[in-house]
């Protein structure tokens, strides 16, 4: 039974090589519990999960970066939430379960090691409210794609305009960014930031942000569906914010 796309396991390991993976330095040596599991035809809808004891232990190791600790905990509880996903039915072509839960698995490995329990509640909440918030995001990016005449549904950029543009949006500051540094230093900050995302989350910015391709023309450019651009592009702005900070603290620090 091959392992389906979306588990766990294999979109994990998709993002093995990247630099967010460095903290996990065993990670191209797991040996692969779940994917196993998943191949030999195992139920992962597991009838009687772990005890409180053994899911705590799990979650432990997850955050002090343990990834066989991270992907048993997601083979458990992750068929569960990807099943309990509330899609509507007119945005169902558009966004499937599996690329909600593709996103929140990459989403629990990038911010693991901040779980608190006694701040986040168990590891089955602090997961849903990640997928949860990934389709809300898909979700909103529909809509208001769908609200823009066509004409309007993507504003394109000239150079190094691109890159202003999406640092004002990422900075979320009123200070113009091009008041603080030439638009080459904009440009290098940024490339730099994206260098460090994720390649599904790099290669959506790029395509749709900097390059100034339409949803469609991104979906299927990634083989991803149009609410997966959108979860995508939502969770790297996210990602790109951490990065940079605030505009004057790189420029400070770049001076």
């Amino acid at each position: 039974m091959p392992v389906p796309r979306h588990s766990p396991t294999n979109f994990l390991s998709s993002y093995a090589c990247g630099a967010q993976a460095a903290r996990y330095t065993n990670f191209q040596r797991y040996p692969y519990k779940a994917g196993r599991m998943m191949m030999e035809g195992h139920d992962l809808m597991i009838s009687h999960p772990p005890d409180e004891t053994t899911v705590a232990s799990l979650v432990a190791r997850a955050v002090k970066g343990d990834v066989d600790g991270l992907s048993e905990l997601l083979a458990i509880f992750g068929p569960r939430i990807e099943s309990n996903l509330k899609i509507g039915r007119s945005w169902r072509p558009m966004i499937e379960p599996g690329d909600v839960m593709q996103v929140t698995y990459l989403e629990a490995f990038l911010q693991i090691s901040g779980f608190r329990p006694e701040l986040a509640g168990s590891f089955e909440a602090w997961l849903r409210r990640i997928a949860e918030n990934n389709l809300r995001d898909a979700i909103r990016g529909l809509e208001r794609q769908k609200q823009l005449p066509p004409e309007r549904r993507i504003e394109r950029f000239e150079s190094t305009d691109s890159y202003v543009g999406l640092f004002e949006r990422i900075a979320a500051t009123t200070t113009t960014p091009s008041r603080l540094a030439a638009r080459n230093d904009i440009q290098r900050l940024l490339n730099a930031a994206i260098d460090r995302l994720p390649p599904d989350y790099a290669a959506a910015v790029r395509l749709y942000d900097l390059e100034g391709r339409t949803i469609a023309d991104v979906s299927a450019a990634m083989h991803r569906s149009t609410g997966a651009i959108h979860m995508l592009r939502a969770r790297a702005h996210e990602r790109l914010g951490e990065l940079l900070g605030t505009a004057s603290a790189w420029f400070d620090s770049s001076a």
